[in-house]
């Protein structure tokens, strides 16, 4: 007789039946092995964050799988993201076409403070391996956190400050490593509940040294960094409070060796420490829902060094912000929205051979977003109003550059998105978007050598407002077996802030002139993403993405504009296990500015294998990637060293997370 139960090893036993006796059976216990299932407690508020937390997010084993040196890293293979660089370090992702400070970088929905948005040469001071959900933010709810609704928000959700009650004692150790710059990590995470608090700590220190290419090593391309914060919340009935300390420190070398650039490159020495105070105060009133306050103080500070160890560049920034934000369910025709209010008071210090002025900038915000539910049609209503005072700290009316001054911007954005849903499985929609963003005070008032940079930067302190017109159309299609999503945008820019290479040369400095300048553009493009699941087991995937960008007064194209580029992959997954195999390729960018270098095509195949394996308490999580099998050189158009040397090489990749619950 065989013998067989959920949960035990199967058993075959010979029986002998004899009057007046019993026999018994003795089954060991088995484990069953299936895929760790992640049960997160997250329920979109509107069918647009749900069709963006399945076409715009990064998380769990897809987020392990994408993990590299950089937040920018991380995200550079996603439909319409490409990746701005000046080395590995100070790169900053690109959301169809836009960077600086169009796309806003955010921790937990609040922006983080440093100065990567200004130049290329800064770095982003986020280490992305810690982080649990990494998610890109499009159309109206863009207005919750800047103004700028044409270019997007990364927001890095890690959780700083618990906003709930975890049953036990939560925690993750990690590593990883890569053979290009040969570099690793090691994370140590841990969440522990006492009683009505929580108590949350984490720590991260990643060493990499000179890339690898096909070419040769890329020298003075290195990074150290050491990341930690603690945290903790009390919680109960009413909601939470809470407060989180972290630190990020960073040092990372920029690359020299071509004309403009110091033989032997730049070195960056670069700190931030953040105090974030939180709460929430749960009202349930049946119309007001929560009350949110945030306040925040963030030291910054850099320093460039010249391979004599003498400061070229100096930079501070102390920024004091907070923001209160009021949550409404059900209220008439609005399903769920949000007003708030937000301040900011930031000083910005510079010293070495850095000649912006020292400044205050201010800003006031108060913006609104709306959800409204109408049978098959969804709506989406975002509008932001700014303040912006931005003060030199002395006026100079005879600047070679002009008059510098204290300037006062009054803006105003808004955006509206329309879903209709044609079936349960397909919606169509339409966004329409006002757009603003004021100038920054690298733009306005700039006037010498950037060390870092490679660049005689000036600016322009006549700057207007930069304005724009937002169009876009999408379609999904989304059911068990497969996922298809199509976006068609463009945008309508006026006043559109670029720093622009002259051609002229500083000859006291021997560096290329860019300066600042406002100008009529136009921005368009199309985004393809497919999913299908074909047997059950094995998936194939594919997008495309094309960003076209012209000056209007000329129809020649717009500088540091990423090449129409595309990925198509399959993967197969057994119990535990699932592996892949991609391709990404990208066309030769052309279509460049005046002084800008073209860009050849390329094509790379990569591969990963992904293990998970529950035992007990503990889950092991295991990826191998393989990026560039075939070692193929090719260069990035939106890296300003593009022209010394191509991106990284064949490079593997081990990441392991170990997560206890």
């Amino acid at each position: 007789v065989t013998f067989s139960r959920v949960g035990y090893r199967d058993r075959w036993q010979v029986l002998r039946f004899e009057p007046g006796k019993t026999s018994a059976v003795y089954l060991m216990p088995r484990a069953i092995e299936v895929d760790p299932v992640i049960v997160v407690g997250y329920q979109p508020r509107s069918k647009f964050e749900e069709l963006g937390e399945k076409s715009s997010t990064l998380k769990g084993t897809e987020l392990q799988q994408e993990l590299g040196l950089t937040l920018a890293s991380t995200l550079k293979d996603e439909t319409g993201l490409a990746m701005r660089s000046m080395g590995p370090a100070p790169a900053r992702p690109v959301i169809r076409g836009l960077g600086g400070d169009r796309v806003v970088i955010s921790e937990d929905g609040r922006k983080t403070v440093d100065l990567s948005s200004t130049s290329p040469d800064h770095a982003v001071t986020i280490e992305p391996f810690s982080v649990e959900k990494i998610e890109v933010i499009r159309g109206p709810r863009v207005l919750l956190h800047t103004s700028t609704t044409i270019g997007g928000v990364v927001n890095v959700i890690r959780n700083d400050i618990p906003e709930k009650q975890p049953s036990r004692f939560y925690g993750v150790l990690g590593s990883y490593t890569e053979t290009a710059n040969r570099g690793y990590l090691g994370s140590l995470s841990a969440e522990i509940p006492l009683d009505k608090f929580v108590v949350k700590g984490e720590f991260n220190r990643r060493n990499s040294r000179d890339i690898r290419t096909p070419v040769g090593t890329l020298e003075n391309s290195d990074a150290d960094n050491l990341d930690f914060g603690v945290g903790g919340s009390f919680i109960n009935d009413f909601g939470f409070i809470g407060y989180a300390y972290r630190q990020f420190n960073l040092d990372y070398g920029i690359p020299g060796g071509f004309i403009g650039g110091h033989p032997n490159g730049v070195d960056i020495e670069m700190y931030k420490k953040r105090h974030n105070a939180r709460a929430k105060y749960d009202i349930d009133s049946g119309f007001l829902r929560e009350i949110e306050i945030d306040l925040s103080r963030v030291y910054y500070r850099h320093k460039e060094l010249e391979s004599n160890g003498l400061i070229g560049s100096e930079f501070e920034i102390v920024d004091y912000s907070g923001r209160i934000d009021v949550n409404h369910d059900d209220a008439g025709i609005f399903s769920y929205g949000a007003v708030g209010l937000s301040m900011e008071h930031r000083d910005y210090t510079v010293g070495g051979y850095v000649f912006n002025p020292p400044s205050i900038s201010v800003n006031t915000s108060m913006f609104v977003y709306e959800i409204i539910e109408s049978g098959r049609f969804n709506f989406e209503f975002g509008g932001r109003f700014n303040y912006d005072r931005i003060s030199p700290d002395h006026e100079k009316p005879y600047a070679s550059i002009g008059h510098v001054r204290e300037r006062v911007f009054s803006t105003f954005s808004m955006s509206v998105s329309c879903l209709y849903e044609i079936s349960e499985q397909s919606s169509v929609g339409v966004n329409v978007s006002k757009s603003s963003r004021v100038p920054t005070i690298e733009e306005l008032f700039s006037e010498g050598p950037h060390l870092a940079a490679y660049s005689y930067e000036t600016g322009n302190p006549e700057l207007d407002a930069e304005t724009g017109f937002g169009t876009e159309f999408f379609y999904y299609y989304k059911d068990n077996i497969a996922f298809f999503g199509l976006n068609i945008f463009h945008n309508d820019l006026e006043d559109y802030i670029i720093p622009r290479n002259t051609g002229r040369i500083n000859y006291a400095t021997f560096l290329p002139v860019y300066a600042s300048s406002g100008v009529s553009a136009r921005i368009y493009g199309i985004e393809s993403q497919v999913e299908i699941d074909v047997t059950g087991k094995v998936t194939a995937y594919g997008s495309l993405s094309c960003t076209r960008g012209i000056f209007k007064d000329t129809d020649k194209p717009l500088p540091r504009i990423p090449p129409l580029k595309g990925s198509v992959g399959v993967k197969h997954k057994w119990p535990n296990i699932t592996f892949g195999v991609e391709s990404q390729m990208a066309a030769g960018q052309y279509d460049v500015d005046e002084f800008e270098e073209p860009t050849a095509g390329y094509m790379l195949l990569n591969s990963y294998l992904q293990y998970h394996r529950p035992v007990g308490d503990f889950i092991h999580s295991l990826s191998l990637s393989v990026d560039n099998i075939f070692d193929t050189e090719y260069r990035n158009h939106l890296s300003r060293i593009k022209s010394i040397i191509p991106e990284p090489g064949r490079n593997f990749r081990i990441t392991y997370k170990l997560f206890y619950n």
